[in-house]
Order: C-alpha cells, then sequence, then structure tokens
C-alpha cells in the first residue's frame, strides 16, 4: 500500500464474533477441526516458508517440505491446544512452534511423511519464491519482526485478492484498477485525481468515489481477514490498531 491515506474516515466499531481458529481447532466435531485447518494454512504458510527460508536459511526444497510438516505437527502434537492467549499472540505462538520444528528436524526426517493425517497440501511455493526474490536474504530483522512483516504482507495480500473478486463479481473492475494504482502499486502517487481521471477516461470526482469505495471494500475485507488470524477480541483489536491505525471499540 502507498502512503496515501488508505484509511480516511476509518470507522470506530466492527463486529466481533465469538468464533476463532483457536476455538475450531480444539473443537469435538471434525468439521470444525478441519476449517480451522483451512483457516491457518491459508492464512500463515506463506509467513511460515519466508521466515524459515529467510530466518533460518533454509534452501526452498527445505523450506517447502518444513511448511508441510509445520502444518501436520500441529494436529499430531495438538499445539494449539497448548496455545494460552494470556502469554503470546497466535502469530508470536505459530512463530515459536515453527522455530522448534526446525531445531528439532532430523535431518534424515525433514521431509514430510506421506501418508500421515493430511495430504501434501498444494501450496504455490513459487509464488512465494518470487514474492522473495524481491527481499534480502541475509535479513537483519529479528525474528519477532521478520514474522510480522510477513504476517502483514501475507494479511494484506488476501485483503486485496477478496477486493479484487468482490469489484469484479459486482462489475466493478474500474474500482479496483485505480484503487491498485493509486493505494497499491504506488504508481500514482505524484498524480493529481484530474490526471488518474484522465488515465480511466473518468471524471477526478470518479476517481474520488471509486477509490472510497474500493478503500472501504478493502478495510472490511483485511479486518475480516485478520479475525480469523488472531485468537481472542483483544489480540484482534491490537492487531487492527497496529496494522491499520484503526481503534476498535
Amino acid at each position: 500500500m502507498s502512503e496515501n491515506t488508505p484509511f480516511p474516515g476509518a470507522p470506530q466499531h466492527f463486529p466481533l464474533t465469538r468464533w476463532s481458529v483457536v476455538e475450531a481447532a480444539r473443537s469435538p466435531d471434525a468439521h470444525e477441526r478441519q476449517r480451522a485447518l483451512d483457516t491457518l494454512i491459508g492464512a500463515y504458510w506463506k509467513p511460515i516458508y519466508k521466515y524459515v527460508r529467510l530466518h533460518w536459511r533454509k534452501n526452498a526444497e527445505q523450506a517447502a517440505d518444513l511448511t508441510q510438516d509445520f502444518f501436520v505437527k500441529l494436529l499430531e502434537k495438538h499445539l494449539l491446544e497448548r496455545f494460552d492467549p494470556a502469554r503470546a499472540r497466535l502469530r508470536t505462538y505459530l512463530r515459536l512452534c515453527a522455530d522448534g520444528l526446525v531445531m528439532n528436524a532430523d535431518k534424515s526426517a525433514q521431509r514430510l511423511k506421506r501418508g500421515g493425517p493430511l495430504p501434501p497440501l498444494s501450496l504455490d511455493f513459487e509464488t512465494a519464491e518470487g514474492e522473495l526474490r524481491q527481499l534480502p536474504l541475509a535479513a537483519t530483522d529479528g525474528p519477532e519482526e521478520l514474522f510480522a512483516r510477513e504476517f502483514a504482507r501475507s494479511l494484506f495480500t488476501r485483503g486485496v485478492e477478496r477486493v479484487r473478486a468482490h469489484c469484479t463479481q459486482q462489475n466493478k473492475l474500474l474500482h479496483f484498477r485505480i484503487f491498485e494504482l493509486y493505494d497499491i502499486d504506488g504508481a500514482a502517487k505524484d498524480l493529481t485525481y484530474d490526471d488518474v481521471g484522465r488515465r480511466f477516461g473518468v471524471k477526478p470526482t470518479d476517481v474520488t468515489n471509486y477509490l472510497a469505495f474500493a478503500r472501504r471494500e478493502f478495510r472490511q475485507c483485511v479486518l475480516e481477514e485478520l479475525r480469523k488470524m488472531t485468537a481472542t477480541d483483544d489480540e484482534f483489536r491490537r492487531e487492527a490498531l497496529e496494522l491499520l491505525g484503526l481503534k476498535l471499540a
């Protein structure tokens, strides 16, 4: 995102839900447990993969195997049942679990054992590698800062993908294209709304309205994704404040 105030007029309230990924993972219902695992995989596989690559200096094949193994271990060892939200954020706890996995991985058994409780996960490691090429492999961030950065990157990417899908479904792809140019790519940071309007053949007032619509959609989508990626209402509020500058009541 560019630095152009992506959340003007942000609301002070957001409806909280009772469901959390941790509660679902602890549920006796197999469907709920699978829903939790699907949520965790979708939200955290890229941060885990990139963290293993950058912090632990593993090659792409090793990192892919360890990422696959990570989610198997979450089930096998009932790791989410040990999570205590009073002691750490969910993302911090998962990072520490990843640290433990890497430190304890036997060199001869790093590959995911096929035939376990999960089939091999269909994850787009090539895309993750492409994103990593834009980052220095000799990262200087500490482990918490590194994982937090990739957590935020994953969150915002998922939010952008949802906005793109929503705008496509609503025949408002032009709204997304202007939002993408102005707020995501940052290519229009030196352009006025008149310039953007001429580029897309719309009035400056249309640019204003289209951006406002897309930003509201993005904010809503990011908050919904964040709600699924956190364990408690308090953690959700703290992450929303730190990542989005939103103080939610």
